[in-house]
């Protein structure tokens, strides 16, 4: 049987925390639920030493200054106070499904598999979180890709360089991987942005990684949809959009430079880092540079880089 540490960073959650840790912690293989409270502004704090004095597999932990850092800091002190073999993230407003760790149990009978990722589905918790939701993800009730992929694949789906159209992105609740893989290959998230973390953490993982698509059509966790979910409150190409887009291909492109990745995927990365890098700039300068780089690049020119630089 795998035994699992579930990271779960709290930040005014006290309405969602309670069902979040009952999902979860009724499994069998789930051997202790690490909760990182973040200086949340509600009570988020009474709630969770509530939960860690009700039951021994429910972990309790804040920053050593007690204060606010953020979704990727949290995660990381999580990281850093799991003591079991496989790791899994929940968020504190989201929920696991009976069937979370189904694919689980028979595919890390292989060894080389270091980390596997399936599919999850959406609940509507508000109208204004629906509609915002829908407004930006149009009718997707779940957070999946398209086909089963392993290995390398798997990269090369999330930079858009496989024949087929590999899907969105997978979601850390839905995500298992290896304690030891993050370790040897010294992953964390990316403290830096407010945004993206995971997205940027799961590029980097499946590169230095070997990952396998688990149940990819129907959802083994649910996200839920409100009126104060971060990532629905940003316009689509908007300056923020464009602004937290700018620092996240930054971080992949500095990432992808130190650790020296083959030239294919570092310019798939710096075309989109500079894409929207592009996008920053006013004026005569943003088009003279654009003008530039096209001539150093040709292939920026394309349509899929164009269109964020032109907005």
């Amino acid at each position: 049987m795998i035994d699992i540490s579930v990271i779960i960073p709290v930040y005014n959650a006290a309405q969602f925390l309670e069902k979040a840790v009952a999902s979860a912690v009724h499994f069998d293989e789930v051997k202790e639920i690490i909760l990182v409270e973040d200086k949340s502004t509600d009570n988020s704090l009474e709630i969770s030493k509530k939960l860690a004095a009700e039951n021994p597999k429910i972990k309790l932990f804040q920053h050593p200054d007690k204060g606010n850092h953020g979704a990727g800091a949290t995660r990381n002190l999580g990281i850093e106070k799991a003591t079991r073999s496989f790791i899994t993230f929940l968020d504190a407003d989201d929920y696991y499904l009976p069937n979370r760790f189904d694919a689980e149990k028979e595919i890390f009978n292989d060894p080389k598999i270091e980390g596997v990722f399936s599919a999850i589905g959406v609940e509507y918790l508000t109208e204004k979180g629906k509609q915002e939701y829908l407004t930006k993800f149009k009718d997707s009730p779940l957070t999946t890709v398209n086909y089963p992929a392993e290995g390398e694949e798997v990269f090369r789906g999330l930079l858009s360089l496989t024949p087929k159209t590999f899907g969105t992105f997978f979601h850390l609740n839905a995500l298992t991987i290896r304690k030891s893989a993050i370790e040897r290959n010294k992953l964390r998230f990316n403290e830096n942005l407010r945004v993206h973390q995971d997205s940027d953490f799961n590029i980097k993982l499946s590169y230095h990684c070997y990952l396998k698509s688990g149940i990819i059509d129907k959802a083994v966790a649910i996200r839920g949809i409100h009126d104060d979910n971060r990532i629905t409150k940003i316009v689509q190409y908007s300056p923020q959009y464009n602004q937290r887009q700018h620092i996240y291909w930054k971080s992949l492109y500095d990432w992808a430079s130190a650790n020296n990745l083959p030239q294919e995927y570092k310019k798939r990365i710096y075309l989109s880092f500079t894409s929207f890098d592009l996008s920053q700039k006013k004026g005569l300068t943003k088009y003279i540079n654009i003008l530039l780089e096209g001539i150093k690049n040709p292939e920026i020119l394309k349509t899929k880089y164009r269109f964020n630089y032109y907005r």
